[in-house]
């Protein structure tokens, strides 16, 4: 479980970012793409990248502001040129099947897969053995939204000693017992997986949020997660100009991480007054001054979701 920004800035692009996308990437948990947001360029940034518009199966927008939809319309019919035939679903609040609907439909653009539009209002948004996604409303001037990811524990390791013990051999019979199966053993007998697995993974949990300024939103959305990625549009010292634009601060962003009790925090959605990463270094200072894991998000920047340790120290 990876993160791939693809766009880093706020308002509108510069030489150096692009407006906001950040994908997910899941490929050893489902071999697929999950992408949030999806500004203008988000396409021509992918082409840029190791992302294939045929791993894609979600996109989360988090609200209808121009700087994270105007992608939209020519990734999903780039998309269908490049004759990809699996389905993709868009989550997003109310008003994203309209937008959807008239730029394909005004444009003619042929989309020959399946595409399933959900509008939400917050809650649980998609769930699957492997995953759940929460949303929660933030405190924007249009309604705009967060996301929670929260994988699901995954089994335990095979105790090797213990398959010794009943006369196990590396096989078919092992995928059996990670899965959930008992099997039977050859001289009479059952092997359950609790007998021979070891403690299961805890699942990670990834947070990412739209535009916000300080709400109960961010919390709920954050507690006890791996990684959040919160915007950080201006600098502690234009706290009130962030305040009436309903944006938050560098220094804000690293309050919620460590309120929440988050293990990472990324900034992103920087003002194009900050023209480079040498220009970001003091939002990154007065983050870190209050929660010292945070980093500066880059244009194709990749960021591993990291684990937390059990306490014997295994991930």
């Amino acid at each position: 479980m990876e993160l791939y920004f693809l766009g880093t800035n706020a308002g509108i692009p510069t030489l150096h970012r692009n407006v906001t996308s950040v994908a997910l990437r899941l490929f050893e948990e489902r071999r697929s793409l999950w992408l949030f947001d999806c500004g203008e360029g988000t396409q021509h940034q992918i082409l840029k990248s190791s992302l294939k518009l045929s791993k894609l199966e979600h996109i989360y927008i988090t609200h209808l502001h121009g700087d994270h939809v105007f992608g939209l319309p020519g990734l999903l019919s780039s998309r269908g040129a490049q004759g990809i035939t699996a389905p993709l679903t868009v989550y997003g609040p109310p008003g994203i099947q309209a937008f959807i609907q008239t730029s394909l439909e005004l444009s003619q653009s042929r989309v020959p897969y399946e595409l399933n539009i959900v509008e939400h209002t917050g809650g649980v948004v998609f769930e699957d053995d492997g995953f759940r996604v929460e949303a929660a409303k933030l405190e924007h001037r249009a309604e705009c939204y967060g996301y929670r990811v929260i994988e699901k524990d995954l089994p335990g390791s095979l105790d090797l000693k213990r398959l010794e013990t009943y006369g196990l051999k590396p096989g078919p019979l092992y995928g059996r017992l990670k899965r959930g199966e008992s099997v039977e053993l050859e001289g009479g007998g059952w092997v359950h997986p609790a007998d021979v697995l070891l403690t299961p993974k805890k699942g990670r949990v990834v947070t990412i949020l739209g535009d916000t300024r300080p709400c109960a939103g961010v919390h709920q959305l954050a507690k006890g997660a791996d990684l959040l990625v919160h915007e950080a549009t201006f600098s502690a010292e234009l706290t009130e100009l962030a305040n009436e634009y309903y944006h938050s601060t560098a220094e804000q962003a690293a309050k919620a991480a460590a309120e929440a009790g988050v293990q990472e925090l990324i900034l992103t959605h920087f003002s194009s007054r900050y023209k480079d990463m040498e220009h970001l270094q003091p939002l990154l200072e007065e983050a870190q001054q209050i929660f010292p894991n945070t980093k500066l998000a880059e244009d194709f920047g990749l960021y591993p979701v990291q684990r937390r340790c059990s306490a014997g120290g295994n991930p």
